[in-house]
């Protein structure tokens, strides 16, 4: 549908007495205003539109950080049991995790604890069943308990999956 405007003619006439206008009917696709206002509802449109699809970009990515956070926990079973002096410790990966071993044994290093008795399997599947005693019991007991352990594990396990997908 045209929009046809009023406009005032700029004429010069030589009398100023006289007050006569002229005026011309315009249609809206040659007013140059419209086209003005054409091109930037169209910015604000392209705009809005590009921002919805940054919305939509972010919210995926989001699912997808949640998702492979999920797949950690889902990756590695971790069963951490207190003891009278340490702990016994599950570690099950439906997956083979070569290397995985050295980072959790650091870990258990950091925490001073000593293994005095491990079995580990790493051929289809990585399995590690393990007894860990404090190194010196003064106080350390009160320090660290299973979910500190597990924690630490956990983390020994991002530790390896990071250097992995750096090689």
């Amino acid at each position: 549908m045209k929009k046809y405007y009023l406009e005032e003619s700029s004429s010069s006439s030589s009398s100023s007495s006289s007050s006569s206008s002229s005026y011309f009917v315009t249609s809206s696709c040659c007013n140059p205003m419209h086209k003005l206002q054409k091109n930037n509802a169209s910015v604000i449109l392209d705009a809005s539109k590009y921002i919805e699809m940054l919305k939509q970009t972010v919210e995926i990515l989001n699912q997808n950080i949640s998702a492979a956070k999920d797949s950690t926990s889902q990756d590695l079973q971790v069963k951490v049991e207190a003891q009278e002096k340490g702990f016994l410790i599950n570690v099950l990966s439906e997956r083979s995790c070569p290397g995985l071993l050295v980072f959790i044994l650091e870990a258990f290093e950091e925490l001073g604890l000593d293994v005095l008795q491990a079995r580990a399997s790493c051929s289809e599947s990585f399995h590690l069943e393990a007894v860990a005693e404090y190194e010196n019991d003064q106080g350390q007991a009160e320090k660290i308990n299973a979910k500190g352990v597990k924690q630490a594990v956990l983390q020994a396990f991002q530790n390896w999956r990071g250097s992995t997908q750096q090689q």
